[in-house]
């Protein structure tokens, strides 16, 4: 079947302690082909992740990493090893950071054979805040997300056919990104867990968000559609039925709440 619509594949759902699904990393991918990975959770389990959803690593082309957190980073390095070791292209946009931290890690801990490919067959694409740039027919700009913790870029996107989507990263909304986020198709929002469970696990002193926190959020943003993420894995079981009850009581428009591996057509 050919896909005629934009569409993001959820490799992983779960913050950084998780052990029942894998930390938060997905796929956006264009209408027109167009592939950009997000992230890459903590480890090789991205090799495994993209296996099972049937995505072909040659056929990711891009990958932007929000910030340096090893649930984020770790698994770029396997990207990347896999990219240099069979010469497949392989395009890293990111803040600094980042991109500094990506190289000397690939120098330490891959052979010097392979690492001589960086900067050829693995680019890298420095961003600052603001910058444009674009995957196929997708056209991004990276944001800082103004984190008092770590440096964190998002991103806003147009997609092929004109649909909006901003994706805040994996700490709370800071209102200096609001012209980013406003009025967006889909708004992609870290929920650490649901409200009434925050004495069980502790969000707001990992500097995070509640599911009725990134709800009401994206009620006053005016976003038609909240994609939730970056969860805890105690209650998966009900995670979307709970999650999806606690965010509707608050936002009016159309909430998902993505289990691993999930395609969510946009």
């Amino acid at each position: 079947m050919i896909q005629t619509n934009s569409y993001i594949t959820m490799l992983g759902t779960g913050n950084a302690s998780v052990t029942r699904c894998y930390n938060t990393c997905f796929t956006l991918n264009g209408s027109d082909g167009s592939q950009l990975l997000v992230d890459a959770g903590g480890g090789n389990g991205i090799l495994s992740q993209l296996e099972k959803a049937g995505i072909r690593r040659e056929g990711i082309t891009d990958l932007f990493v929000t910030h340096t957190h090893t649930d984020h980073l770790l698994g770029c390095i396997w990207m990347m090893r896999m990219a240099l070791q069979r010469h497949n292209h392989l395009r890293v946009w990111s803040h600094r950071k980042v991109i500094d931290s990506l190289i000397d890690i690939c120098r330490q801990v891959l052979p010097s054979k392979d690492t001589k490919g960086i900067g050829s067959i693995v680019e890298m694409r420095q961003l600052e805040n603001g910058d444009r740039f674009e995957v196929g027919e997708i056209q991004l700009q990276s944001f800082d997300i103004l984190s008092t913790k770590e440096l964190q870029f998002g991103f806003s996107a147009v997609l092929p056919g004109g649909q909006s989507l901003c994706c805040l990263g994996d700490e709370p909304f800071n209102e200096g990104c609001r012209k980013y986020a406003e009025d967006a198709d889909w708004l992609m929002s870290e929920a650490f867990c649901l409200y009434e469970d925050r004495d069980r696990f502790h969000p707001y002193e990992k500097y995070h968000s509640t599911v009725l926190d990134s709800a009401r959020q994206a009620e006053s943003l005016h976003v038609r559609n909240l994609i939730l993420y970056h969860t805890e894995d105690r209650t998966l079981d009900t995670r979307r039925e709970r999650y999806t009850a606690e965010a509707k009581s608050v936002f009016s428009g159309n909430v998902i709440v993505p289990d691993d591996l999930e395609k969510i057509i946009l």
